[in-house]
């Protein structure tokens, strides 16, 4: 995989949900990166180059929508 292919952070607090979607997402050549949180996803967001969030709303603490 190369570093030009897209790199998506994926924010899920669902363990079950991020990293099925996450491998899939690998499976189809995008560099993938996980969150389980706001505040986790903000550290990801500052250490790395992200083309594309996706992004669960209904997060625990800070929403998805306030993130």
């Amino acid at each position: 995989m190369a570093e030009s292919n897209p790199h998506i952070l994926v924010v899920d607090d669902e363990r079950a949900i991020r990293e099925p979607l996450a491998r899939y997402l690998r499976e189809n050549d995008f560099r993938v990166t996980q969150a389980d949180g706001s505040a986790d996803a903000r550290s990801k967001l500052s250490a790395y180059a992200i083309d594309l969030v996706v992004l669960d709303i209904m997060m625990p603490g800070e929403d998805g929508l306030s993130l």
